[in-house]
């Protein structure tokens, strides 16, 4: 409603500044009149189209009234929320500026008002079509994130099965034929024959879990058991903000940033006040972590900072990691969702 009045109050101060005789009552009336229908953009595009051309069209006899340029960019809007109906938004165009062109008298020749009236739309609907582009850009590179997820994890449980879980298995199986050749003697040897084979079964079960919990990935919603770890008497961390709504491969990526940083924090310096605040909104999500300590005043970056970097950088974020005056470091990084 705001900008309905406000652009209407623009289009009578540009119609006095050109015609300081024009008739004020009428000025601001036909000025609102144009405007309203942009409140109409979202829900009803086509009718904010119609209503804002006719309009325009009547308040064109008043000279040097620019209600013109709201039709326009009605139009426009008409085919960037509807782009199944360009055809009815350009004929509404194309009628609107020819009938403009013959009550302002400025008729033109034929090819340049087809021209301009096809241009409206055809100028939405690029808009349209380029912010489409942009979402499925974004989408296809997420889902091409969360598959190498995806993938790292299933090589990672295949290989600690194919590894650890074939040595478990051989161990025990050796202990329980172990035990069926002694026949239960000695005694010593049977209870230490049974204690590998229990250990080994129960360590089998363990891998089992894991590679189960292999296939969940945590996300931020897990940042306060994280915290709850790394705490201790001499040293508080707070968390401000929560976890919100992401993409698996953002949510994770988020989550992997903060507990990196929080255990640089806690093992590199003797922070006692580590601030953990995490931000989002409809574009995305930026975690910033914060300590007191007095670590290097150098960044070196080990396999745990490359791999924050390179998780932020398949999504197409960004990260800054530094010293944070008067004291201590700060890790920030931005991940579009």
């Amino acid at each position: 409603m705001l900008l309905a009045v406000g652009t209407a109050g623009l289009l009578v101060g540009f119609t006095l500044w050109e015609n300081p005789g024009a008739d004020l009552p009428m000025l601001v009336a036909i000025s609102l009149a144009v405007c309203l229908p942009l409140l109409l953009c979202r829900r009803l595009p086509v009718t904010a189209a119609v209503l804002a051309s006719g309009v325009s069209l009547l308040g064109s006899v008043i000279p040097g009234w620019p209600g013109r340029l709201v039709a326009m960019a009605a139009l426009c809007c008409a085919a960037y929320y509807r782009p199944l109906r360009l055809s009815s938004v350009v004929a509404v165009s194309l009628v609107w500026v020819i009938g403009y062109g013959i009550l302002s008298s400025k008729m033109g020749p034929a090819a340049d008002l087809i021209v301009l009236g096809v241009a409206l739309p055809v100028v939405g609907y690029a808009l349209r079509l380029q912010r489409d582009r942009a979402g499925q850009t974004i989408r296809l590179r997420l889902a091409e994130a969360d598959r190498v997820a995806a993938e790292d994890r299933a090589r990672l449980a295949r290989d600690v099965h194919d590894s650890v879980g074939h040595h478990l298995t051989a161990i025990r199986l050796q202990a329980m034929a172990a035990r069926r050749a002694l026949g239960g003697t000695p005694a010593l040897a049977d209870r230490v024959l049974g204690t590998i084979n229990d250990l080994s079964s129960s360590a089998l079960s363990e891998v089992r879990a894991l590679l189960t919990t292999l296939h969940a990935a945590p996300g931020l919603a897990e940042v306060e058991d994280l915290v709850h770890r790394l705490s201790g008497p001499n040293r508080r961390i707070t968390v401000h903000g929560t976890a919100a709504p992401l993409p698996l491969a953002v949510d994770h990526a988020a989550y992997r940033v903060v507990q990196e940083a929080l255990t640089n924090a806690v093992r590199h310096s003797d922070a006692t006040e580590i601030d953990v605040c995490l931000q989002h909104d409809r574009h995305g999500m930026e975690v910033t972590v914060t300590d007191n300590g007095t670590g290097s005043a150098e960044v070196v970056e080990g396999q745990g900072i490359r791999g924050m970097r390179e998780r932020v950088h398949v999504l197409g974020g960004t990260l800054s990691i530094g010293p944070r005056p008067p004291r201590g470091w700060s890790v920030r990084a931005r991940i579009p969702a």
